[in-house]
């Protein structure tokens, strides 16, 4: 699982779109369950980067669905692939399943690679008295940030695609948002650098926004207390999980896609432009 799936479905010859600002689009997509609904907003987005978290490959579940290959070449982009866990519920040995992040863009993704946290939780390996069953969810890998490059209008933009653990407490999530900082610290001064994802934390406030700020990046939706997830049932209301985060060098506009319910989580999105241009906003 250490290396990353990628495939190139864009028009290469010719420039997606001018504009004066790049539109990028984060969603935790639930494995990709609600696959047209997916599809839909993210064909209407028009987005320059798009990063997605839990995706499915050749899972059960999804139909034995290549999501990420099926998103790309439904729409026209290229795409790479890491792969957060294998699936042990969702496969077989001879067909395995796997679940992970993946970035799409009509712009060419290049350098690719997957980081895989070294602080990680126990909770989700098989264990003798934990049957391999999917009410169970048994897995074999660990949390990831899936790191890429994209080259827009001759400008490079460093993408950390990042889904932090769910499982424990926020102590274990800061670390893993940590090591990601610290490599990108080594992107920061001579590219853009998005940080996006599930955070599984509320970056907005507390020690993930001192430590965001302390690296020099800001959120690029700007729309704190705005959650993220749906509520689920009785007791779990939603909650603002899902980020955005942005070198500070650049201004921002963002929005989170509430009427959106292809997934358990709301798609958010942020527009990113530099001087006095305005930008202009859509509601999806």
């Amino acid at each position: 699982m250490r290396e990353v799936i990628s495939g190139g479905f864009a028009d290469g010859r010719k420039q997606p779109w001018s504009r004066d600002y790049v539109r990028v689009v984060d969603w935790n997509i639930d494995r990709g369950l609600q696959f047209s609904g997916i599809l839909n907003f993210l064909r209407a987005a028009e987005a320059d980067l798009i990063l997605l978290q839990e995706v499915d490959l050749n899972a059960r579940r999804t139909q034995h669905r290549d999501v990420a290959c099926e998103l790309a070449r439904s729409l026209q982009l290229n795409y790479v692939f890491g792969m957060e866990f294998q699936e042990l519920s969702e496969g077989s040995r001879s067909s395995p399943a796997f679940h992970g992040q993946a970035t799409l863009s009509p712009w060419p993704l290049s350098n690719s690679r997957i980081i895989r946290f070294q602080c990680q939780s126990n909770f989700w390996k098989p264990h003798w008295y934990v049957p391999r069953i999917e009410l169970f969810q048994r897995r074999l890998g660990g949390r990831i940030a899936l790191v890429s490059e994209a080259l827009i209008n001759r400008q490079r933009i460093v993408t950390y695609n990042l889904h932090l653990e769910s499982q424990g407490e926020d102590v274990l999530r800061l670390h893993q948002l940590q090591e990601a900082l610290e490599t990108a610290r080594g992107h920061s001064e001579s590219s853009l650098v998005i940080l996006g994802g599930d955070f599984n934390l509320n970056a907005g406030t507390g020690d993930a926004a001192r430590m965001l700020r302390g690296s020099r990046f800001h959120d690029a939706v700007r729309l704190p207390k705005i959650p993220t997830t749906s509520v689920r049932g009785l007791f779990q209301n939603g909650r603002p999980i899902d980020w955005i985060y942005v070198s500070a060098d650049v201004r921002s506009e963002g929005q989170v896609h509430t009427r959106v319910r292809a997934s358990d989580h709301y798609p958010i999105s942020a527009s990113l432009w530099r001087g006095d241009c305005n930008i202009p906003t859509r509601e999806s």
